[in-house]
């Protein structure tokens, strides 16, 4: 069991934490926050000897390089996570906002106000700085948080915890708070995604095995985010110049290689046949970065016929998320077959590289994805990219939430009635 006892007695815990936190003043939400930067710091030994611990234990059991890239913590890193903590103290707080606010012909006044969910459970792998920014965005908008980390990041996930509730204790604030499962057993998972008497909302953040897994046994509402296949779709009309065919290669060569395991990386490039002619300039920097492409029988003739080298596609390259440094070409007819295929296999990030107005407006209407952009890199559909600060998740579904998770993302609105003793008719 958890270290804190069992799952159901950190539910009553995080329940009545939450309730704690929902009324408090701005002003004491950003201190805390501040606090919990502060005991990082003064905490890095001890917790950069916890992630030592985690990845040598994941290097023993031949975790791939990658994910052991993604569990390791220096110093530097650390000082980042505090300064990310820093700066979520420092954004404007939603809760208590009031919208909406009239008074109607019965003569009562009407507003929603914008409050937290609750209590979020949220799931994750690998990556130690998500138990940190989860719990910063969480107690920023009043809610209060239960944490289960991948069994690689146990020791490193428990010194954060430790360092977070004791910056909570100099505060006075409940260290029900912020709560890490520390107990690998993945039945502890399954009890917290049935823990709907206590839980509001599981957020996932992980891979789609993960995502499936907590939509296929949870009966807490679950917020699935993160998966989807990322297009870039290189229009005629930025073929013919050189400046925007060196620009589609760097942005290219960005969206696939900036962080290949990113969700927001580049899966599929569709070229207009107008494009064809530009398109060994625009992926030869993507071949020289050690990516392996998979082309259509066009793109590869184009490609080949330039002297660079790819790989047949098969119809599984395309609609696929690859996380590595492969990406799949694809030729298309124009505009409207590029939407037909985005609309078959997008709802992530989708990018148009184009120089013409009325074709970019009508993929920016027509694609239905939880961020589309005109000519700019799918990197950035990202929480503090965008703006929000930190992120807990990418939600790719419609409800409540579409895109990156930041503060308001993490709250929901009730309705406030003030009247003088009206009664409906």
């Amino acid at each position: 069991m958890s270290t804190h006892g069992s799952i159901h007695d950190m539910g009553v815990r995080a329940k009545a934490a939450g309730r704690a936190l929902r009324s408090l003043p701005t002003a004491v939400k950003a201190g805390a926050l501040r606090a919990i930067a502060a005991e990082l710091r003064a905490r890095e030994g001890v917790i950069l000897a916890a992630n030592a611990r985690d990845v040598a234990a994941a290097e023993a059991a031949g975790l791939p390089e990658p994910l052991v890239a993604r569990l390791r913590l220096d110093a530097a890193g650390l000082g980042n996570i505090a300064r990310d903590v820093e700066a979520v103290a420092a954004l404007p707080d939603p809760v208590g906002e009031t919208t909406g606010e009239r008074r109607l012909p019965s003569g009562i006044q009407v507003s929603q106000r914008r409050v937290p969910l609750g209590v979020l459970g949220v799931i994750y792998e690998s990556r130690p700085n998500v138990t940190v920014d989860v719990a910063a965005l969480a107690l920023m908008t009043g809610n209060a948080v239960i944490l289960r980390g991948g069994k690689e990041t146990v020791h490193s996930n428990g010194a954060l915890e430790d360092a977070i509730r004791a910056a909570l204790g100099t505060q006075g604030l409940p260290e029900g708070a912020v709560q890490v499962i520390r107990d690998p057993d993945r039945a502890r998972m399954l009890e917290l995604l049935r823990l709907d008497e206590y839980v509001d909302a599981i957020i996932p953040r992980g891979g789609a095995g993960l995502h499936r897994f907590c939509v296929e046994h949870a009966t807490v509402p679950v917020i699935v985010g993160g998966i989807g296949v990322v297009h870039v779709y290189l229009d005629g009309s930025f073929a013919r110049d050189p400046h925007d065919v060196e620009t589609a290669a760097r942005l290219i060569l960005n969206a696939k290689t900036q962080k290949p395991s990113a969700c927001n990386a580049l899966d599929t490039l569709l070229v207009d046949r107008a494009a064809l002619g530009a398109l060994p300039s625009v992926l030869r920097p993507l071949l020289g970065s050690g990516v392996e492409l998979r082309a259509d029988a066009e793109s590869l003739e184009a490609l080949r016929a330039a002297g660079l080298s790819a790989q047949p596609a098969q119809d599984s390259d395309y609609g696929t998320e690859f996380l590595a440094l492969v990406a799949s070409v694809r030729t298309v007819a124009g505009l409207e077959e590029a939407l037909d295929f985005i609309a078959a296999h997008g709802g992530h990030t989708d990018v148009i590289l184009t120089r013409d107005a009325a074709q970019a407006e009508r993929f920016v209407a027509d694609v239905d994805s939880a961020a589309v952009m005109v000519n700019a890199s799918p990197r950035f559909n990202d929480g503090g990219q965008l703006g929000l600060g930190a992120e807990v998740a990418i939600s790719t579904q419609k409800l409540h939430a579409r895109g990156p998770m930041g503060l308001r993302e993490l709250t929901t609105t009730k309705w406030v009635v003030r009247g003088e003793g009206e009664v409906r008719a």
